[in-house]
């Protein structure tokens, strides 16, 4: 029952350690449904089945072989002690008895060695009861590997019943060798001791120590007249009056002193250490850490969503929904914060009623006078506008033109198929979309062109602000970002911190279009040839 204990314990914690490096959602989903078949089956979720459960499929060679390794350290070690009592037992009994003819084996002399020996038993079981280790060198000397936690708290009652095990083999061969020498030797008994005591108070003695069996046999109880003729002293010669007989009636009591003394405790407790084993190993698997998280897995009910991507290492989402707006002929071209150092396009500087820096080096009272400026120019061909009435004219809607890859172009032109015209859709900032249109001049659109890797800053929020309530109802803000070098695109991610940008501070008012780059790639031809 010990070792089935034990086994279980140390295979429990091979599957603990072994399920350490598995997944946290396999094994809650693996465990509950250990407990919803042992709940259908009507059966109790307890260590053993749960074992039985995960190594269906699983090799448990490793870990049973962990397991029986220990066993197998233990059982040698067990041997070990067997051995080394049954041969000191053998010898100390041997000694106990030695007669060389001229001297009586002295009686007193084996009840301190019995009494010596039934505090030793005790102490071992004490020993194991408090945790102490006094055995740690013969643990190194026979286990190869280091012990893990459990194993340790296992050592001391393990150790303690292997050392009980050696008392019990040390009470029985000694008590064989008794045998055998009353058997096959003339023994002559005796009691001395250096204290002053007299015959009577030396049988109450006897008669305390012989108490448990004196009803049972008579015969191991001496009686006084025994123990008044069996006194010797070394210093004086031997009494030839005394009857050689009564030196070898103490045999009886030798033999039942050991049994009841030595060997029957040396028994119990080697049983009681086993019981202490279990004991020890139950409470061991009851709190051992993985069991808790057992429980707590077999009792909490998983959530299945069969989807088996684990998003929880997964980025957030920062793309938005807003696409680029094409770029209107405006007649107005703002840049902020220095975006005028670089070299813009002669198409956003021609035919401009208004162009002016804002944002920057400039000072708010330079920005108001700006929106000023621009909020009079606004009005004033909002106000031509309204006073013409033109005819009205069907307007073309909004083109895109998507560049492709050559590859792609060569593919469709195999195929026979022709480029189809999209129609006006949103457009994502990640793709290399040039946006144009096909409209005339908008008066009412201002481009407000920025550097594409400098974030968006409160000061532009409070100049949109300013312009919003300053400008008339039907303008409307262009922001332009621009890259370093004007024949790329800025980078995806610049463009997109723009896009949220305009849709988080007037959506209505704000909108984001980029530079068309096959006519800024033009424009610097021009510009370098000139």
């Amino acid at each position: 029952m010990t070792n089935r204990c034990v086994r279980l314990l140390l295979d429990f914690d091979a599957c603990a350690q072994r399920d350490s490096g598995q997944d946290s959602v396999f094994l809650h989903r693996r465990d509950r449904k250990f407990a919803l078949t042992c709940e259908e089956q009507g059966e109790k979720p307890t260590s053993k089945r749960w074992m039985a459960y995960i190594n269906r499929f699983n090799d448990a060679e490793a870990e049973s072989r962990q397991a029986l390794q220990t066993l197998r350290s233990w059982r040698r070690i067990n041997s070990g002690f067997v051995a080394f009592g049954a041969l000191f037992g053998i010898l100390s009994m041997l000694g106990l008895l030695f007669y060389d003819g001229g001297q009586r084996i002295n009686i007193t002399v084996i009840i301190a060695f019995v009494a010596f020996q039934l505090l030793l038993a005790l102490f071992t079981t004490v020993q194991s009861l408090a945790g102490w280790q006094p055995w740690r060198l013969v643990l190194r000397r026979f286990q190869k590997n280091a012990p893990n936690d459990i194993k340790t708290k296992l050592q001391p009652v393990l150790m303690a019943k292997a050392a009980q095990l050696g008392g019990l083999c040390f009470a029985f061969a000694g008590l064989l060798t008794l045998l055998t020498m009353v058997l096959l030797q003339d023994l002559a008994f005796g009691w001395s001791t250096t204290l002053e005591t007299d015959a009577q108070a030396y049988h109450r003695f006897i008669g305390i120590v012989a108490a448990p069996w004196a009803w049972l046999w008579s015969l191991a109880a001496p009686d006084l007249a025994l123990v008044e003729a069996t006194r010797f002293f070394r210093a004086s010669s031997p009494d030839t009056n005394i009857n050689p007989a009564l030196w070898g009636q103490w045999w009886p009591f030798i033999a039942m002193l050991w049994i009841m003394w030595t060997l029957l405790p040396r028994a119990i407790l080697y049983f009681t250490a086993g019981l202490i084993v279990e004991r020890k190993a139950r409470r061991l698997l009851a709190t051992h850490p993985a069991a808790a998280a057992l429980q707590y897995r077999m009792q909490t009910p998983t959530l299945e969503t069969g989807n088996e991507h684990n998003d929880s290492v997964d980025l957030p989402d920062i793309s938005q929904q807003f696409a680029l707006s094409p770029l209107p002929n405006a007649r107005v071209l703002l840049t902020w914060a220095g975006a005028h150092d670089t070299a813009l396009p002669q198409t956003l500087n021609a035919d401009k009623m208004v162009v002016a820096k804002v944002g920057g080096s400039m000072t708010l009272v330079d920005d108001r006078n700006t929106v000023a400026k621009v909020a009079s120019a606004l009005s004033k061909k909002s106000s031509s506008i309204s006073d013409t009435k033109p005819k009205t004219k069907a307007q073309k809607p909004y083109e895109y033109k998507v560049k492709t890859p050559k590859s792609e172009d060569k593919k469709a032109q195999a195929s026979g198929q022709e480029a189809q015209e999209s129609a006006p859709h949103k457009v994502s900032a990640t793709t290399s979309t040039i946006l144009k249109t096909s409209l005339k001049a908008d008066d009412h659109n201002v481009l407000l062109v920025t550097h594409s890797w400098e974030p968006p800053t409160g000061e532009l929020e409070d100049f949109i602000a300013n312009a919003y309530k300053n400008w008339p109802k039907t303008a409307h803000i262009v922001i332009v970002p621009v890259a370093t070098n004007m024949q790329r695109e800025p980078q995806p991610h610049h463009v997109q911190q723009w896009l949220r940008f305009a849709n988080r501070t007037l959506p209505d008012f704000v909108s984001v279009s980029l530079l068309p780059t096959d006519e800024v790639s033009s424009t610097l031809q021009d510009t370098q040839h000139e």
